[in-house]
């Protein structure tokens, strides 16, 4: 009876230890996708399912730039990186975020239309798997899903498909469709890291099926370049950091209701990442509080 009760405490610690050891990979493979990156942005619309003979497919899209991926939080069960644009080596522009969550049931999935639905998920669900949360440059939900990481054969790689507003090198050119189907993989390589794209363009209404308008391949790479290429970054996030924490406490606060979100495209014909930009670093709680109210339609 003792060697039965020995070898089952034995084997609940292996798991354990195998469990940790998984974890750890993970949280690896997420902080190493931080630091200073030569991007280069690819997408090409391939195939086009119009009936429309007038259609004309998105151009194709190639771009550079240098970007810092500055880990701003590192908790156990989160991790949370701000990426920041470098114009000729000087100009700083704050860019998406991404923050990961460890089992996270909780989840603002994009419907359309400036809308977010809330959907709750079970523990069993997300047992093992982070949920990447991505934000827009203002800091309001972007898209988010809930996958494992897998390492296997010497490759680090998380995939996901999820429903998305439009990017902005579509959303300033495209009216006829309003919602991006992504499936998203990342996959750290030697040189940094890739974040493939097989999306979908998709035309949304109530109560009615999903039309996919078109599909579309992107790459965009990040290889990794010499941290002295991204010192102004480093030194506008120091600079800055505390009014960005206050923005991101206040959409923690919209986010904890737990209910659909609905937000306006502008307010006084301004869009929301204009007035956070103009925020001087000095702003205080209540002034950000007001900006961001202000927005929320419907919660």
């Amino acid at each position: 009876m003792k060697r039965v009760a020995f070898i089952s405490i034995y084997f609940c610690a292996l798991a354990l230890i195998n469990a940790q050891t998984k974890k750890q990979q993970d949280q690896k493979a997420i902080k190493d996708m931080c630091g200073c990156y030569e991007v280069g942005f690819n997408f090409a619309e391939t195939f086009s399912y119009s009936k429309d003979s007038t259609y004309k497919p998105s151009k194709k899209k190639h771009a550079k730039a240098i970007e810092w991926v500055q880990l701003v939080e590192d908790a156990d069960d989160k991790i949370a990186m701000q990426h920041l644009l470098v114009i000729n080596d000087t100009m700083v522009i704050k860019h998406w975020r991404q923050d990961w969550l460890f089992q996270n049931t909780d989840q603002y999935l994009f419907n359309a239309n400036n809308n977010w639905k809330f959907n709750k998920l079970s523990p069993e669900a997300v047992k093992g798997q982070w949920t990447q949360r991505v934000f827009q440059v203002d800091d309001s939900p972007r898209y988010e899903g809930s996958a494992t990481w897998v390492h296997v054969d010497g490759k680090s790689f998380w995939e996901n498909r999820t429903s998305a507003p439009l990017p902005r090198r579509e959303y300033t050119k495209r009216s006829d469709y309003n919602v991006t189907v992504r499936g998203n993989r990342h996959e750290i390589t030697k040189t940094g890291w890739n974040h493939l794209q097989n999306n979908d363009k998709v035309i949304r209404a109530s109560n009615k099926e999903d039309i996919v308008l078109a599909k579309e391949f992107g790459l965009n790479t990040y290889t990794k370049v010499d941290d002295s290429k991204c010192v102004a970054a480093q030194k506008w996030w120091k600079e800055n950091t505390e009014v960005w924490k206050k923005v991101r406490n206040k959409w923690s606060s919209v986010f904890s209701k737990n209910k659909d979100l609905t937000l306006s495209a502008k307010v006084k014909n301004k869009r929301l990442y204009k007035y956070l930009f103009d925020l001087e670093a000095t702003a205080k709680d209540k002034e950000i509080s007001d900006i961001i109210d202000s927005f929320v339609v419907q919660q």
